[in-house]
Parts: structure tokens; sequence; C-alpha cells
């Protein structure tokens, strides 16, 4: 089974709170600079961007980190609105493996 640490709660909340004003600040730029609907727009990205915040108040269920992970294909996903968002989604992809990994590691090596 899948054991939630306080570590990856903590790590992991931090991702994807950076991450939902990344992504809700992706919203007036796929507007103004790269013509996308607003509607589209607001949907993608403020909707992205609570999602992230419900995921990170749910991550003391595993579940929720397969959710988070699903965000971090979203995420990715936007690029086809802004295209940075390619680049800035595969960090965060990577901040939230790390994320999870890491904390991990640091509290398995902690219980020794």
């Amino acid at each position: 089974m899948f054991e939630v640490t306080p570590g990856m709660r903590r790590l992991g909340s931090s991702v994807l709170g950076m991450e939902a004003i990344v992504v809700a600040l992706t919203t007036p730029v796929a507007i103004v600079i790269n013509h996308v609907q607003p509607a589209l727009a607001v949907t993608v990205g403020i909707g992205l961007a609570v999602l992230c915040v419900v995921v990170a108040g749910m991550l003391k269920r595993p579940s929720a980190y397969l959710a988070g992970s699903v965000i971090q294909v979203l995420a990715i996903a936007t690029g086809f609105l802004v295209p940075v968002m390619f680049f800035l989604g595969v960090i965060f992809a990577a901040l939230w493996i790390t994320a999870i990994f890491v904390a991990r590691r640091v509290e398995g090596t902690t219980k020794r």
C-alpha cells in the first residue's frame, strides 16, 4: 500500500500551491498575447488552479497523489494555449516527482 508521509504532504502541497499561481497567471497571457477565447482561457487556467488547490488539500489520501500526477499532465497540455507552459509544466512535473521520492527517502532514512 502507498503510505503518505508528512513530508510528502508538505512538499506536494508546496508544489501544487505554486503551480496553482502559475497556471492561474496563464489566463491573461492566453487571452491577451495568444488571443485565446476568454471563456476557454478562464475555464482552463482558473479551473486547473482551483483543481491544484483542492488536490493540495486532499494530500492525506493516497489517491490524491494520482490526481496530482494527472494535474501535471494537464499543466503540460496547457502549452497548447500558452506555449511556454510546455516547459513550465515539465518543470512542475519534475518537482512533483522529486517531492514524492525525496520525502519518502528522507523520512524512510529517519525512521531507521
